[in-house]
């Protein structure tokens, strides 16, 4: 097994506690109503949410994607930092074992936050993950960011 590593940072106006808020402690019900488009649901089909806990997002029928399945490691709200994996779903292949995030939220000198992600793949075998097929998840997960984002803009006093 090989581990394929890399890392992104966003830059936003948005409070880091408001940011990670919506991104990580509201995800489950903010996202399907956001990305309806996409995103049919999200359950916790494991444990109560928390650290330990697996969560299943399911997709609208038609798309590219049925479900994924992470397991949540860490939840943070002190030091604003998330951990977890995607252990399951139709993204992973036969090339991916699993795929590990690390995700801070960091203030920005101009009240606004930074988001640090590190994403780790998992590989079969010495399967190594390009940074196209790399850019592919990063981008939807930009899209996902960006919603989010957008709606914390429209709405200042969610989380306020």
């Amino acid at each position: 097994m090989g581990v394929s590593t890399f890392t992104h940072e966003s830059t936003t106006t948005i409070a880091p506690t408001r940011l990670f808020k919506g991104l990580v402690l509201d995800f489950d019900s903010l996202v399907p109503k956001l990305l309806s488009h996409d995103v049919k649901s999200i359950e916790v089909v494991e444990g109560d949410g928390g650290a330990g806990s697996i969560k299943q997002m399911n997709f609208v029928e038609g798309g590219p994607i049925k479900y994924l399945k992470h397991k949540i490691h860490v939840i943070d709200d002190k030091n604003l930092e998330t951990k977890y994996s995607l252990i399951e779903g139709d993204v992973l292949g036969d090339k991916l074992e699993s795929i590990a995030y690390d995700v801070k939220f960091e203030a920005a000198g101009d009240g606004g936050c930074v988001c640090k992600t590190t994403t780790e793949y998992h590989t079969k075998g010495d399967y190594v993950v390009s940074e196209e097929e790399h850019n592919v998840g990063k981008g939807k997960a930009i899209d996902l960011f960006k919603a989010i984002e957008a709606y914390l803009l429209d709405n200042p006093s969610v989380y306020a």
